[in-house]
């Protein structure tokens, strides 16, 4: 990924917390016959430190689930907010115009070694520790044990999972850093005005 200087975030912690609070992520291998991506949830275990491994499962019929080339790592890649910027909220456009329009987002790149399992018992805690995150919020969250465990159990063997231990994390923020004060003024006040405070908080201030 380009990451210019001012865009770079590389505090673990920060990167770890953004991974988390992303549903859906996108992981990219090389097979025989080329790229292939899949978008699925994902958990991040904080081992090995100190970028930990992510998690996750992919349906049995799925290519990329047979396998990826040896040798070559996959890619996880993470989306955070994103949202389209008009130079319309620069100072700088009112003062002499010499202003385009850009795109402001957050992104994470993991990459490592992909390992591939189909081990129920490992599969099982897979599911069961996805749905937990996000039913938690729920008043009455659905549980995998609420389900016929024999049901439970031929869905298990639909899927393949997958272990990721990240070997190299990047973090971009584009989030206005290079423009002057003024005008990431402007870019705050306008994306309040939107309802786009998920991102007018990342915007330094």
């Amino acid at each position: 990924m380009y990451v210019p200087p001012l865009f770079k975030e590389d505090r673990i912690d920060v990167l770890h917390d953004a991974i988390r609070r992303t549903g859906l992520a996108t992981l990219v291998t090389l097979a025989a016959d080329g790229l292939i991506a899949s978008h699925v949830p994902m958990l991040l275990d904080p081992d090995p430190a100190p970028y930990g491994t992510l998690i996750g499962h992919l349906a049995r019929p799925n290519p990329q689930a047979h396998g990826a080339v040896p040798g070559v790592q996959g890619l996880a890649i993470f989306q955070g907010p994103d949202v389209y910027i008009t130079p319309s909220w620069y100072a700088t456009k009112r003062e002499n115009g010499k202003v385009v329009p850009t795109w402001n987002y957050v992104a994470i790149h993991a990459h490592g070694p992909v390992e591939f399992f189909d081990d129920t018992e490992r599969l099982r805690d897979v599911v069961t520790r996805l749905t937990e995150r996000e039913e938690q919020a729920r008043a009455d969250p659905w549980a995998v044990s609420d389900a016929p465990a024999a049901f439970i159990d031929g869905m298990l063997k639909g899927i393949v999972g997958f272990a990721l231990p990240i070997a190299r994390l990047e973090g971009k923020w584009k989030m206005s850093q290079n423009r002057p004060a003024q005008d990431r003024a402007g870019v705050v006040a306008g994306l309040e005005q939107q309802g786009r405070e998920d991102v007018a908080v990342l915007v330094p201030r």
